[in-house]
């Protein structure tokens, strides 16, 4: 790594891991993942994004004046979002780089279900609505906490009910997993919500063999969840990737500490003497 990208993202990387530093409760959602923007687009204006969000839920406040009642509500935050603020999920290039950076969904209007959520929860807390996300498998969604729970796509600014949310869950595993609230419905941290828009730019980067920046998104995974044993194999894997086999095998250890009874333990380990091969004998 290094050169005019490795300066352009220091600070950008400094900001985001004070923020990883905190406890959940004071990780401040939006601003976190800009920086996440900046690492890697650099360009990124932090502050003009967070004053756009703030326009967006000025402008949506107007909306939910006439509303009444909590489905009414939802309803229209939907419709400002995506009817009069245009934006809209991109379903022609889903696995654009863009659309998991904030300021680039802000600005084209369109992004994945984990960026849009973004937009939703930015402007929610602005207005004081009580709204949180939900890691659902392969498809994040939201949920409205009220007096009675609705559950949002924010993909399309679908309302959805929880037999859908079963029929996607089958269609997702074969019919071989029963859709269970407290799981799969549960609201998700902030932390957890950052891993995954870094989770979906490693996959994009690794898919077309970015490795640098795939490790760069595995990094600051770590940095919110320092002892996630899946994520320090796959940086393993990356490092192996990037003829690192000493960062790799550092990994591959911590990773087997934490998950000895792994099923895929006994492939790792002899991964594990492959790399201490690959270093040869030590001085």
């Amino acid at each position: 790594m290094g050169g005019t990208r490795g300066l352009r993202s220091d600070t950008a990387r400094t900001r985001f891991e004070e923020i990883a530093s905190r406890p959940d409760a004071e990780i401040d959602l939006e601003v976190a993942a800009l920086w996440i923007a900046a690492e890697e687009r650099g360009a990124t204006d932090v502050d003009a994004s967070l004053a756009e969000l703030d326009e967006l839920a000025r402008r949506a406040a107007r909306c939910l004046e006439s509303a009444s009642g909590e489905r009414s509500r939802v309803e229209a935050l939907n419709h400002f979002l995506f009817a009069e603020a245009r934006f809209e999920g991109n379903r022609d290039a889903y696995y654009d780089p863009r659309n998991s950076y904030l300021d680039q969904v802000l600005a084209r209007r369109t992004g994945i279900p984990i960026t849009l959520a973004l937009v939703y929860l930015a402007i929610a807390k602005r207005l004081d609505l009580p709204l949180s996300g939900v890691g659902f498998p392969g498809h994040f969604l939201l949920r409205w906490d009220g007096v009675q729970e609705w559950l949002i796509d924010p993909f399309d600014g679908e309302v959805i009910s929880r037999s859908e949310c079963q029929r996607r869950l089958e269609a997702g595993t074969s019919g071989r997993v029963v859709l269970e609230p407290e799981v799969h419905l549960r609201a998700a941290s902030p932390r957890e919500i950052l891993v995954r828009v870094l989770g979906n730019l490693k996959h994009v980067f690794a898919q077309c063999g970015d490795f640098e920046r795939a490790l760069a998104c595995s990094e600051r995974v770590l940095l919110l969840m320092p002892d996630a044993a899946s994520e320090l194999r796959d940086r393993a894997l990356i490092y192996e990737q990037l003829d690192c086999p000493g960062a790799a095998l550092s990994d591959l250890e911590r990773f087997l500490e934490l998950s000895p009874m792994d099923p895929k333990a006994p492939e790792l380990l002899s991964k594990c003497r492959e790399l201490r091969a690959r270093l040869g004998p030590l001085h």
